[in-house]
């Protein structure tokens, strides 16, 4: 491993970390005033938190591959398995503060919501799709998968989709975040497309 790689790798698991901490340092200040950090409902507020947080670093993984074609670094890439990695641990996180907060881990509750709520449906989505992605991030199952795990990782942009459309649905004012990750994300894949064309 470059020297330069052995900083900036801690450097960048830290930044992808401070987002937790403040959470977690938001919900320590609930304890000991209510509404203080978290508003009138905490619960939700860590739900959309986590949820907002997937989004950006879904979206940073993205980046990854466009900022190492633009400016050709291709050192860059060396970070994207991590960046990913925390986009799916945030996704987990939401997902189960969901059912922890929301639902209340009551089965019946996660059921009906699944059925009768589409952005819940598709998120539940996006969740499943990243899953595979995240148990063969590894060299090792690069190697073993070979071309295909290429393709298997493509599954990343339907999983984005997903995502995003999930978050339009459940937003009920104040679209210009929400409008501005599916800018940024359009923007991504006409830059991959226009790529594409270039190679082929």
């Amino acid at each position: 491993m470059p020297a330069n790689a052995r900083v900036l790798k801690p450097i960048v698991f830290l930044t992808l970390s401070l987002p937790l901490g403040w959470l977690a340092y938001a919900i320590g200040q609930e304890f000991n005033e209510p509404g203080i950090a978290l508003g009138a409902d905490p619960g939700e507020a860590v739900v959309h938190f986590l949820g907002e947080w997937t989004i950006r670093l879904l979206l940073l993984t993205l980046c990854v591959s466009t900022v190492r074609r633009l400016i050709r670094a291709p050192a860059v890439i060396g970070y994207r398995r991590m960046i990913g990695l925390f986009a799916f641990s945030y996704a987990v996180m939401h997902m189960f503060s969901y059912i922890g907060f929301l639902a209340g881990f009551e089965w019946q509750v996660i059921r009906q919501d699944f059925v009768e709520r589409a952005y819940i449906t598709v998120s539940l989505g996006a969740v499943a799709l990243l899953i595979p992605l995240a148990l063969t991030s590894t060299r090792g199952w690069q190697r073993r998968l070979g071309r295909r795990w290429r393709q298997l990782h493509l599954l990343v942009y339907p999983a984005i989709a997903l995502a995003l459309v999930h978050l339009l649905w459940l937003t009920k004012d104040g679209y210009a975040e929400p409008l501005l990750y599916c800018a940024i994300f359009a923007g991504l894949m006409i830059e991959r497309l226009a790529d594409w064309r270039r190679r082929t």
